[in-house]
């Protein structure tokens, strides 16, 4: 560990690789510090990214060799190490990965979140094949079909109203026999006249070979499967922060989730959050991005701070 970065990046999703465009173009000293060695996060998994802006139809996998490319032609340098702690020295930080340790100025930590599976039959191989974990970013492509939502909170009751507003039927599927979001969320999903709450229900299983074609359903009470004709499955059960494992995080809310603003300003100095890993209303990548370039404009405003 013999060299002090201005910034230290953990994560290459979104936002991570905004910000280390940003970065470079600030003239700061960044290293991105990527898991896998395959950047993009969980977008590459999308077969259309076609709510970003200017790019309508592009994949999420050619987005992230795109961004990466970006990012890259600006010099910055990326690489391959899990950190497993951050630990504050005051004015100097220490990341320190399972390889090597990082000594820095700043971090921006940009570990993203994961969606919470189902892990049933079919889930994983029709991923992007109409299952989905994204109404907002996937909806658009289910005009005039039938889908289910799969959830009874208030990500899953929005979800099936926005559905609604585009697809034929909306199927909402809850383990329950009572929803779980706010009262509001709940009598304008019932009086919605083209969604149909399954009560008491459980996928079992996702049908289709290029596609998905039907889910079958499980009854909890009476143990009776039935099959259901959809073209769509969204998910809303829940995301997964990807903050365990890493030790000397800011505070986390109750779900997990790092506690910064949209300025990505943590209560630790020198320590900022954004993209998918932070407390927000709305995970999308063009939000990601935006909390990349904010991280970059606080950054560089507490390294003046500096002595």
């Amino acid at each position: 560990m013999d060299k002090l970065y201005d910034l230290v990046i953990i994560g290459s999703g979104p936002a991570g690789m905004a910000a280390a465009i940003y970065a470079e173009r600030a003239l700061l000293k960044t290293v991105v510090l990527e898991k896998t060695g395959v950047s993009g996060g969980q977008i590459i998994n999308s077969l259309e990214l076609d709510n970003y802006p200017g790019l309508p139809g592009i994949s999420g996998y050619e987005w992230g060799v795109n961004v990466r490319a970006h990012a890259e032609k600006t010099g910055a340098r990326f690489v391959t190490d899990e950190v497993t702690e951050i630990l504050d020295l005051g004015e100097r930080k220490e990341v320190v990965g399972k390889k090597e340790r990082y000594l820095t100025k700043a971090v921006f930590v940009a570990t993203g979140a994961n969606a919470r599976l189902l892990g049933v039959p079919g889930e994983r191989e029709l991923t992007g094949k109409g299952v989905s974990y994204c109404a907002t970013c996937d909806g658009a492509f289910f005009k005039n079909q039938t889908v289910a939502v799969v959830g009874g909170g208030d990500i899953a009751l929005d979800d099936a109203l926005y559905l609604a507003r585009i697809c034929k039927k909306v199927w909402l599927i809850h383990r329950r026999d009572a929803l779980r979001g706010v009262r509001i969320l709940q009598e304008k999903v019932f009086n919605t006249p083209n969604i149909e709450i399954l009560w008491d229900s459980t996928v079992s299983r996702v049908n289709g070979t290029d596609e998905v074609t039907s889910i079958d359903i499980r009854n909890v009470k009476t143990a009776e499967t039935t099959t259901l004709s959809v073209q769509g499955l969204f998910l809303a059960v829940g995301m997964i922060p990807n903050t365990d494992g890493i030790a000397g995080l800011p505070a986390l809310d109750a779900a997990g989730y790092i506690q910064a603003g949209e300025d990505c300003v943590t209560e630790i100095p020198g320590i900022f959050a954004g993209g998918d890993v932070r407390v927000k209303k709305l995970r999308q990548v063009s939000t990601a991005v935006a909390d990349g370039a904010n991280a970059v404009t606080s950054v560089s405003e507490y390294l003046l701070t500096l002595s």
